[in-house]
């Protein structure tokens, strides 16, 4: 059983803060790869994540579903579980060894395209009009701009291609999980994030182990930059993902994909020193321009209140 889509004020202040959290995380990987291995930083940051949100819903009750699970629900959110975290994770982690950045924002940008003809067949309520296809479209165009050459332009790695295709399935792990999720039953939220994230952490360990053998002793560094990873864009942004995705629904939540790039290019420079691309402006109003197109029917009842 699914429930209706109802996009308000507050649910347009957590797109715009999941877009500013996750913008910065690619960044902070890069990071962090400088002193543990990719799969290991998948599976750190993921159990980091879990045991801060299981304290938190332990503190609330612990409760989950208003009824017991069937045995099939329960299957779909293991497979859920891999999709969230366990299995994008890892493939970022990987990927981003051997990608641009500018290709593994994009990627994730992508996940707006894939999220619209999922919704259209599997969530009431969610039909695939002209008007959102236009929209998403536009804002993709946006995000190839605002990356530019950066886009495609070639890393010379020999694993370049694999890189790519990585990256691409995380983003088709997330837009599949977001259509999953929409479909459960009545559930609490926060019990929720807290179950897929044990759920992610039981899984991208055992494969870490295996893959990448035990794991080196970080340094602080590292250490600190995977807290903060488990901290604010997994345990966090997990949360509030999945609390849009219950109440606005999955192609509502698919917007803040395309504020990734936007925010990671923004971040760069005041961080970083780099410089604001010329064509910052050109793909910010293409961006908004597709996602007020998009978002059109929200945007009216929104202002109507």
């Amino acid at each position: 059983m699914t429930q209706t889509s109802e996009i308000t004020a507050r649910s347009w202040m957590m797109v715009v803060l999941l877009g500013f959290t996750w913008g910065g995380t690619f960044l902070v990987t890069e990071i962090a790869l400088e002193g543990i291995t990719p799969f290991w930083l998948a599976a750190g940051r993921i159990a980091f994540a879990s045991i801060l949100m299981y304290t938190i819903w332990q503190a609330r009750g612990g409760a989950l579903f208003a009824e017991p699970p069937t045995q099939k629900t329960k299957l779909v959110m293991w497979i859920m579980g891999a999709l969230s975290s366990a299995i994008p994770f890892m493939l970022l982690a990987w990927g981003q060894q051997y990608v641009t950045g500018g290709f593994a924002g994009v990627s994730m940008a992508a996940i707006a395209l894939m999220v619209l003809p999922l919704a259209h067949f599997f969530v009431p309520g969610e039909r695939l009009t002209w008007r959102r296809s236009l929209g998403f479209s536009i804002g993709f165009c946006g995000v190839v701009i605002l990356m530019g050459a950066k886009t495609f332009e070639s890393t010379g790695a020999s694993l370049e291609t694999a890189g790519r295709l990585a990256c691409l399935a995380a983003a088709m792990c997330y837009g599949v999980n977001s259509i999953m999720m929409r479909r459960l039953p009545a559930v609490d939220t926060i019990g929720l994030s807290t179950v897929l994230l044990i759920m992610s952490a039981a899984i991208v360990i055992p494969i870490a182990l295996i893959v990448e053998g035990f794991p080196p002793m970080p340094s602080t560094k590292t250490m600190i930059v995977i807290v903060l990873l488990g901290l604010i864009p997994t345990a966090a942004a997990n949360f509030l993902r999945t609390l849009v995705i219950r109440s606005a629904g999955p192609v509502f939540m698919s917007i803040t994909n395309y504020q990734v790039p936007v925010w990671s290019v923004v971040l760069g420079a005041l961080l970083l020193g780099e410089p604001l691309p010329a064509s910052l402006i050109m793909a910010m109003v293409l961006i908004l321009a597709g996602v007020g197109l998009s978002q059109y029917g929200a945007f009216r009842k929104l202002f109507r209140r």
